[in-house]
Order: C-alpha cells, then structure tokens, then sequence
C-alpha cells in the first residue's frame, strides 16, 4: 500500500477549510498556530489567543516581527484591522463562558471517548502547568484536535483510553492527523476521510485501534 502524509501546511490549510467564516477560533499553541496563514484574503474568521488578543491574523513576514505583539506561545503575529487587545483574565472569561467556536488544540493522545491529553507526558522537560488548555477544551463549543497520527517511536495518538493526565473529559468531537480526518462519535473513532491509498482498515491496523468507516 502507498501513501503520502499530508505536511504541516497540508494539514494547517485541511483545518482553516473546515472553519466556517464569521468562528471565533482559538489557535493551541505549537501546530495549530500555522492554520492562521491558510485562510484566503478577506475571509473573516476571528482568532483569539488566551493572553488577550481577538482579531489575529496570519504570522508576519521576517524581518517584520513585533515581539510586543505575541500570542500565547511567544510566537510574533499580526493584528488584522479591528483587532483588540484586552486582560488575561477577559480572555479566560470568554473561553471559559463558551464565546469560542471552536478550539484547535494540539494532543499526546486522543481516547475513543473523546478524552484529550495534551499537557504532560511524565518527562521532566514537560511544561509545568496545563496553562489555558483545560479551559480551551471543555470551554469551546467544539474542540478539534490537530497532530501527526504517530509518535516519533511509532505509537498511535489514538488510544483505547488516555495513559497520560487528561486535559479534558469527552470534550474533542474531530481530529485531523497527517493521515486521517476523523470523529469522535459515541461509537468510537470514525474515518471521514484518509490520504490517498490509505484504507480504513490499514489506518485501523497503523493506530492499533478500531477505527469505523
């Protein structure tokens, strides 16, 4: 069998296309960030980042970096006309009162039942703190996580149920991999689409678990 992963902006523009126009979206911190460059001029999509930004817009070109205008992750972004800075704790209140559409956030693992895991590994380098990430997931109307399928060892990120700490309890309904667009239903994982000559069963038997056509 022969297919090709998606790259990352393959995979960043596959999420902007499934954003409706008109979402308040917030971005995770590492891979989702890129989705940002992938929406077509003047299609309106409000983006918003936990440390008091709405209104962000694709990363800026090099050499017109502001590093006093950062998102949560440190990383430079622009601010598209009508963009707002406020405080952290208004920008927490509007995740945590469900004013976000939709949360694209980064995972570790992804249970059948919808549990995410995306903070902490047990490693000693991990970050110390879970920081807005449990506020993003059980806040947003909808949590959609991004990621490669497989660990760099080879391990699938689609799991039976989380061996990591959890970040939020059945809160993730899609997920978008290199290989696979799929949800979380009350029945398990269900494909909605694969790379090209990628069969459900053959992504079923590479995430070492059931994965419904």
């Amino acid at each position: 069998m022969s297919y090709t992963k998606l790259t990352r902006e393959q995979l960043a523009a596959r999420v902007a296309k499934d954003i409706p126009e008109g979402a308040y979206v917030n971005l995770g911190i590492g891979l989702p960030t890129m989705v940002a460059n992938h929406f077509a001029a003047g299609f309106e999509v409000f983006l918003q980042s936990e440390n008091g930004l709405l209104g962000m817009g694709p990363a800026p070109s090099k050499g017109d970096e502001d590093y006093d205008l950062i998102n949560a992750g440190k990383q430079p972004v622009t601010l598209l006309p009508g963009g707002s800075f406020f405080h952290s704790a208004d920008s927490f209140a509007m995740m945590r009162a469900g004013h976000l559409d939709i949360a694209v956030l980064g995972a570790f693992q992804v249970a059948a039942n919808g549990d995410l895991a995306n903070w902490h590994t047990g490693s000693k380098d991990d970050i110390p703190a879970v920081g807005g990430a449990m506020d993003l997931a059980v806040g947003a109307k909808q949590t959609w996580v991004m990621m490669e399928h497989l660990t760099k060892s080879g391990e699938s990120k689609l799991v039976s149920r989380c061996s990591y700490p959890i970040t939020g309890v059945n809160c993730v309904s899609r997920i978008y991999t290199d290989l696979a667009v799929i949800d979380v239903t009350p029945d398990g994982f269900r494909l909605v689409e694969a790379v090209a000559g990628l069969s459900c069963d053959a992504l079923s038997a590479l995430s070492n678990i059931a994965i419904l056509e």
